[in-house]
């Protein structure tokens, strides 16, 4: 049995624990924020109780008020479990840098309340070393933005049996029913030529091959995806670099049951193909037809 993996997240104030937070949820961690020290055994033993969670991420800071009473016994505690891999993730930056990060967020130090901001900076840096010692893993991230830091985190943390860092949806919908309010790319291919008006295909759908066959094998449509793929060749691995976790490509057609249907099937198989992870759905292929009028 494989030990359930644990990764504290902990470290300054402002040394960039939200992002790194999203990064290991996007890796398919489970995690949680703020969690006090004096639970982390309950949580753990419920967790590895479920059976249905293997890889955990907690952030764990100062917003608890018995981190630094309770951090160490807790951390010695989780060690002696057998079926259980911890690695504590240690974030920092320099002061000028944390300073900054304050300033611009006008947020106050948690233990700068009434006082100067560098001097609760400096106070948690003090009271940090043991924790910071006890380290299995240690950024800095004062020079990093965040899309460098996520970067980072996802060539470290990231394996085989994670989720995938970057995975495309591609969703087929019909424009009568609304466009869909999550798509980064639409495409409207209501310009090509339309099963509905065959009288063996209406009812079918683009799942169905005579409905699939059908589409593809006119000229325009051809010519369209021809064009459509090297559109995507070009721009998808841009989303990548610029650190989305997901993108969603929606083809629509006039009732989203043939030709929208047929095309994400092909799109999403040549993206497959490329070496992504992705998941076609089709919002609207079951919906009833509610008018005879197609464009």
């Amino acid at each position: 049995m494989k030990p359930l993996e644990l990764v504290i997240i902990t470290g300054m104030s402002g040394a960039g624990k939200t992002v790194a937070m999203q990064s290991f949820e996007d890796m398919g961690y489970y995690t949680v924020d703020n969690l006090p020290p004096s639970l982390l055994p309950t949580f753990m033993q419920l967790i590895q109780e479920s059976g249905q969670v293997n890889r955990v991420a907690l952030v764990i800071d100062l917003r608890s008020y018995d981190f630094f009473e309770e951090i160490e016994k807790e951390l010695t505690q989780l060690s002696r479990n057998a079926n259980l891999f911890v690695r504590i993730l240690f974030l920092d930056a320099q002061d000028q840098e944390l300073v900054s990060r304050y300033k611009e967020s006008r947020r106050s130090h948690p233990l700068a309340v009434g006082g100067r901001l560098i001097d609760g900076i400096q106070l948690e840096r003090e009271k940090l070393k043991a924790i910071k010692h006890r380290a299995n893993d240690y950024f800095n991230t004062s020079n990093l933005t965040p899309r460098q830091f996520r970067e980072k985190l996802i060539k470290k943390y990231k394996d085989d049996e994670s989720l995938a860092s970057f995975y495309i949806n591609v969703l087929s919908f019909g424009f009568k029913h609304g466009m869909p309010l999550d798509a980064d790319i639409v495409m409207d291919v209501r310009f090509l030529p339309n099963p509905h008006y065959v009288e063996e295909l209406r009812e079918k759908t683009g799942l169905d091959s005579e409905v699939y066959n059908y589409v593809m094998q006119q000229p325009e449509t051809e010519e369209f995806y021809k064009r459509f793929s090297r559109l995507l060749e070009y721009i998808v691995p841009g989303y990548k670099r610029e650190g989305r976790s997901n993108l969603t490509i929606a083809i629509g057609c006039t009732g989203g049951q043939h030709r929208s249907v047929a095309l994400a099937e092909r799109v999403s198989g040549k993206l497959g193909v490329d070496g992504y992870q992705v998941n076609v759905s089709h919002r609207d292929i079951n919906r009833r037809k509610e008018s005879t009028v197609r464009s």
